[in-house]
């Protein structure tokens, strides 16, 4: 893997906004956007570049949900813990992904092809149980479906 440059990545960013404080939000939500994370060595550039203490930028990076310190796998699947979808055996779902992943909500592979997540709702109720990898969402999942999504 390549080595990044945050420096001049985090310049390339920050090159679009004022100095105003208020740009802080959505210069995190970029830099997390190229880098796939927030690596600390961008937050730092980025309070640099604000005039911000180091604290202030790390305390509102970990303050949103959105926003992710540690890389994240190519794949992000996310797993509906919502009322119908636990009804309808959601739990079941997530812990085949588990034994199928090696790993818990909130993880990464090792391999960082996938991260595995779960939310409040994913607001498609009427397919329960789901799950969404990226930007697709499934439905009526049961063990064998998550087999054929994973492709395996």
């Amino acid at each position: 893997m390549a080595e990044v440059d945050f420096a001049k990545e985090v310049g390339k960013i920050t090159a679009n906004y004022s100095r105003d404080s208020g740009n802080l939000i959505a210069i995190l939500q970029q830099a997390q956007d190229k880098f796939g994370y927030l690596p600390a060595e961008a937050m730092q550039g980025i309070a640099k570049y604000l005039k911000l203490p180091e604290s202030t930028v790390f305390g509102v990076s970990t303050f949103y949900a959105q926003f992710k310190l540690t890389p994240t796998g190519r794949k992000k699947i996310v797993i509906c813990r919502g009322t119908a979808c636990h009804v309808r055996g959601g739990a079941r779902i997530l812990r085949e992904l588990e034994r199928r992943l090696g790993i818990k909500p909130g993880e990464t592979t090792e391999d960082m092809e996938y991260s595995l997540e779960t939310v409040a709702c994913i607001g498609a109720c009427a397919l329960a149980p789901t799950m969404r990898v990226d930007n697709e969402t499934y439905g009526q999942m049961t063990t064998k479906k998550v087999a054929e999504v994973l492709g395996g």
